[in-house]
């Protein structure tokens, strides 16, 4: 079992920054790709940022230059800085992680979610 424990949602003005952390705990023997999602009411779930198994990262467009994803592997923690923030990135951001746990079984888990809200 893995588990995904995320934190630094709020509440934020226009133009404020933010940042999201998520950290993955448990039977862990490697994660493959890790990072956000974001889900806005009456919206399918998109991809913010990730660390692909690739080794790569993927960003999508509406955040590509206010938005940064980074690691510590040590950790098995995922942040995400978000600057510059926009009204439209309100919504619900969801950590994902995929692997395989010490029992060499995949996993793909989702966090809990975490509320973003722009708003003057």
């Amino acid at each position: 079992q893995v588990q995904l424990v995320e934190s630094g949602g709020g509440l934020v003005q226009p133009g404020g920054s933010l940042r999201l952390s998520c950290a993955a705990s448990g039977s862990i023997f490697s994660i493959n790709a890790m990072g956000w999602y974001r889900q806005a009411p009456g919206k399918q779930r998109e991809l913010v940022a990730a660390f692909t198994s690739f080794g790569s990262t993927n960003y999508g467009d509406s955040v590509k230059g206010r938005f940064t994803i980074s690691r510590d592997n040590a950790k098995n923690t995922v942040y995400l800085q978000m600057n510059s923030l926009k009204p439209e990135d309100t919504a619900v951001y969801y950590c994902n992680a995929q692997g395989a746990t010490m029992q060499l079984y995949e996993y793909d888990y989702w966090g809990q979610g975490t509320q973003v809200t722009v708003s003057s």
